[in-house]
């Protein structure tokens, strides 16, 4: 269809293939497999698309098969903060879904995605009858309120290192976000979209990052070296020690 018609419009079954990208489908007993199976859908969302809109009803339990979304909402202030990037593998918005309220947050998409839906009523009918689903969907709520925690950290660091490193600690959560992997395929001016900071600001960060042996800046992508690092007192002492430098280097720059 054409990248005109709205993204509703555009749901088809998913391929075999597709379904075996769906990391919490294959840990269902066989008869809730078919039945989620059954009901799931897929659709294409282009850049700039919003899978999520706030104010609107739900519908579906939503996930990230191939590409990449970011979620976001507007504060009192009126100032657009970032909760989180959602890479493969990634679904979102149990919790909107369980109290089947209006979504309180807008999901776009960054780049051409493959994005997943759970209707909300077969949502429901797995919780019913499924204690594996209801472990999932518990697993995913207790990691999502440690992520929500921190990007509220993130938006008040200033350090560029603190905000990049604490955001790719967040991409390469296992529980929310299984089908990463080892390699986190994005580029620098999709991260700084996620980060909040230019892509300059964003290359140097990944540059100090990757000289501190923390990550490594492959094709096409990042591959995180020390997962621990990017979240502990180290990845402070580095951006310590960086604010420091620059704030002496401007202080020996002539007037």
């Amino acid at each position: 269809m054409s990248r005109d018609t709205p993204l509703y419009q555009r749901r088809r079954p998913p391929t075999e293939q597709e379904l075996a990208d769906i990391p919490w489908l294959q840990q269902l007993l066989p008869a809730h497999q078919a039945l989620a199976r059954e009901h799931l859908l897929v659709g294409e969302a282009q850049p700039g698309d919003l899978v999520c809109r706030e104010g609107r009803p739900v519908t579906y339990w939503f996930g990230v098969v191939d590409g990449l979304l970011k979620m976001s909402g507007v504060n009192a202030e009126g100032q657009v903060m970032t909760f989180t990037g959602l890479p493969p593998g990634g679904w979102f918005g149990e919790g909107t879904a369980l109290k089947r309220e209006p979504y309180r947050y807008n999901v776009q998409a960054l780049r051409k995605s493959l994005v997943g839906g759970l209707p909300v009523n077969t949502f429901h009918q797995l919780l019913d009858e499924s204690i594996v689903f209801n472990r999932i969907i518990m697993n995913q709520l207790n990691e999502r309120l440690g992520q929500f925690i921190m990007a509220r950290q993130i938006d008040r660091m200033n350090n560029p290192e603190q905000r990049v490193a604490r955001s790719l600690a967040s991409l390469f959560n296992p529980t929310l976000f299984p089908g990463v992997g080892e390699v986190l395929k994005i580029t620098q001016q999709e991260l700084s979209y996620l980060v909040g900071l230019s892509r300059q600001r964003v290359n140097e960060a990944l540059n100090a990052l990757e000289a501190a042996g923390m990550i490594r800046v492959e094709y096409g992508g990042l591959r995180i070296l020390d997962a621990q690092a990017l979240t502990s007192h180290k990845i402070d002492e580095l951006a310590d020690a960086l604010t420091a430098k620059r704030r002496h280097q401007r202080s020996a720059t002539p007037a």
